[in-house]
C-alpha cells in the first residue's frame, strides 16, 4: 500500500500466523531491490477495546509506536477487507486513533495531540549551528526551516540530526519544511528505522504543520507537499492547553496484492 508515497507491506495477522518473527520479517521483506521492498511492515492483529491493533515495523526491524500514513493505510486495509467500517477505531504502540475512510477513498485520521514541544534548541552539526524545533507527534521529530528545500542535502544533514548525541538513545526523525504561505508548507524527511529520506512522512507532516504554526507562518489546515509529489491535509485546533484535535487526511492506495509462502511450506 502506498500513502502519499510512503509504502508498506500490510498483513492481516488476526490468526498470529507471522507472531513473533515480525521483527525478522521485517527486515526481509522491506529490503528494496532484493525483496518486496517497502518503508515499513504492518501488522493487523486483535484487540479488546478496538476494532484492531496496528503493529508497525521499520524498514530495519524496529517496532515504532506509531506510524500517520502507515495509519491511514492500515485503515483502508481494515475497511476494504471488513475488519472494520468505514468509520473506526484501532490502537497503536501510542494509543487509540479514530480514523474515517472517505467517499473519494481518502482517509482521516485521528492523530495524537502534539506533545514536548521545544523550540529553537541550538544544535551544532558541521562547524555551524542549527535551530532545531522538536516535537512528539506520536514519535520524536526535530524540524528545521530551511530555505532552498529542493536542493538541501536531506539525507546527509538529516543523518546528522537523526544520531546527534543529544537525542540518543531513542534518536529522531529529521525534518526540513520551507513556508510557502500561511496555508502550505513544503516537506522533506529523513525518517528513523527507514535510515534514509522517504516520499513523505505522516507523523513528519504534522510535525511541520504544529512547528510551523509555533512559529507563527501557517494556519489550519495546513496543507504539505510531500517530496513525493502528493499533498497532505493537517487540521488542528489551538486552545488554551496547547495543540488539539489533530487531523492527517490524503491518499491510502493499494498498490498490488500477493501470498507469501513461508519455507518449508
Amino acid at each position: 500500500m502506498s500513502g502519499a508515497g510512503n509504502d508498506f507491506i500490510v498483513i492481516d495477522d488476526r490468526d498470529n500466523v507471522v507472531g513473533n518473527d515480525a521483527r525478522e520479517l521485517a527486515k526481509q521483506l522491506c529490503r528494496r531491490r532484493v525483496s518486496i521492498g517497502a518503508d515499513g511492515l504492518i501488522l493487523v492483529v486483535p484487540s479488546t477495546r478496538a476494532d484492531f491493533r496496528m503493529r508497525y515495523f521499520n524498514a530495519d526491524g524496529s517496532e515504532a509506536e506509531m506510524c500517520g500514513n502507515g495509519g491511514r493505510c492500515v485503515a483502508k486495509f481494515a475497511h476494504v477487507k471488513g475488519i472494520a467500517g468505514a468509520r473506526m477505531t484501532f490502537e497503536s504502540r501510542s494509543g487509540l486513533h479514530g480514523a474515517d475512510v472517505l467517499d473519494d477513498g481518502h482517509v482521516c485520521l485521528k492523530m495524537n495531540d502534539p506533545r514536548a514541544i521545544l523550540m529553537d534548541n541550538r544544535v551544532p552539526f558541521a562547524g555551524e549551528e542549527r535551530s532545531i524545533h522538536r516535537v512528539n507527534t506520536g514519535v520524536p521529530h526535530a524540524v528545521c526551516e530551511v530555505q532552498g528545500l529542493d536542493d538541501f542535502p536531506v539525507v546527509e544533514v538529516g543523518r546528522l540530526i537523526r544520531f546527534y548525541s543529544g537525542y540518543m538513545p531513542e534518536g529522531t526523525n529529521a525534518d526540513f519544511i520551507e513556508v510557502r504561505d500561511e496555508h502550505t508548507v513544503a516537506l522533506r524527511t529523513y525518517e528513523r528505522g527507514v535510515e534514509n529520506e522517504t516520499l513523505a512522512c505522516g507523523t513528519g507532516a504534522v510535525a511541520a504543520a504544529v512547528i510551523s504554526a509555533v512559529l507563527g507562518k501557517t494556519k489550519p489546515p495546513v496543507k504539505v507537499l510531500t517530496h513525493g509529489g502528493e499533498t497532505l491535509t493537517v487540521g488542528f485546533y489551538v486552545s488554551d492547553l496547547g495543540f488539539c484535535n489533530v487531523t492527517l487526511s490524503g491518499n491510502a492506495d493499494i498498490i498490488y496484492e500477493g501470498a507469501l509462502e513461508q519455507a518449508g511450506e
